[in-house]
């Protein structure tokens, strides 16, 4: 398996623990009256888990699944892939330390922040499908390129 699928696979897997010990600090508010529950913590709850997990270990697996990419194709460039780790793993970061601290402050700046990091998410998936494009190709696409006889 290759480094850069081991550093998305492990860094979502940091992202579901971390996820779900925010889930129980809303159980334990919501359920048990342990604490106070905080809107904000639902949204960095369900974000840690969708984005931080769950988009971080697709593309994990997508980086690792997907073809090679063809021979003599500049597309694909490896760096594209660890800028996209660390855009995500930073954009998940801050929107959730962003979301949980809206709970107790509020400001327009702190809004711009988390905003800000969510155009890091964003960006963060769009440099790593625009990486992965050139190795989604067909069987058939895969024989014609290299001739027949091959």
């Amino acid at each position: 398996m290759p480094a850069i699928t081991r550093r998305y696979l492990k860094t979502a897997i940091v992202f579901l623990v971390f996820g779900l010990l925010v889930g129980l600090h809303i159980g334990a508010a919501e359920y048990a009256g342990w604490g106070t529950l905080r809107q904000p913590y639902i949204v960095a709850h369900t974000h840690i888990l969708m984005i931080g997990f769950l988009l971080m270990l697709i593309m994990g697996v997508a980086q690792w699944m997907f073809p090679k990419p063809a021979e003599g194709d500049g597309r694909h460039k490896p760096e594209r892939a660890l800028l996209a780790w660390w855009l995500l793993t930073i954009g998940v970061t801050l929107r959730a330390t962003g979301e949980f601290v809206s709970a107790y402050v509020q400001s327009h700046a702190l809004g711009v922040a988390i905003f800000g990091a969510a155009c890091l998410e964003v960006l963060a998936v769009i440099v790593f499908f625009v990486n992965l494009w050139p190795r989604i190709r067909s069987p058939r696409e895969e024989l014609s390129r290299r001739g027949p006889g091959a």
